[in-house]
């Protein structure tokens, strides 16, 4: 004789399988969680013996290095462009040794000023007025000198070198 399913039968059956379809799916979770669980105490394991405050120093002192390296940076950068407008200014006033000037002036105060460009001008037309023979001259000469030879020089170079040979053209 043969059976056939019952309502219930077919219920239980479909039940069974819903119940063996979600074992699995909780059955691969759980063996995720498990394999994160292991290298989580892995990775904790490559941490002992390790002091935090120790660490925490480390970075503060490391920290603080690239903190004063980067200031002592702008330290630089800033008496780069002091010493370019400076030794500018110089070579626009005209002076004849920018050296001789510079140990005139009172670096210090200059760098340190909150309006370099217009102390610094100011600066070099004082040490301009104390020391003029610093300067080059800014009125034209007016009895310029002219040359000590009696004559004036060739136009022809090699005519000059003959003559000063004693050598004289001959034509044929």
């Amino acid at each position: 004789m043969k059976r056939t399913l019952s309502t219930s039968d077919k219920i239980m059956s479909e039940n069974g399988a819903d119940i063996n379809n979600t074992k699995a799916k909780l059955e691969a979770e759980r063996d995720n969680y498990k394999s994160q669980l292991e290298t989580a105490q892995t990775a904790l394991k490559d941490f002992e013996g390790i002091d935090v405050k120790d660490l925490q120093g480390k970075i503060t002192g490391l920290t603080n290095d690239l903190a004063t390296k980067e200031t002592d940076y702008q330290n630089k950068l800033a008496d780069m462009e002091f010493t370019s407008k400076l030794e500018s200014a110089i070579t626009a006033t005209g002076a004849k040794n920018a050296k001789a000037v510079k140990a005139l002036l009172d670096i210090d105060i200059l760098k340190s000023s909150k309006n370099q460009d217009a102390d610094i001008k100011t600066a070099l037309e004082a040490c301009q007025k104390e020391n003029d023979y610093l300067f080059g001259a800014s009125e034209p000469f007016v009895n310029p000198v002219s040359g000590t030879l009696g004559t004036p020089p060739a136009t022809d170079p090699l005519a000059s070198m003959k003559a000063a040979m004693g050598i004289t053209e001959t034509k044929n």
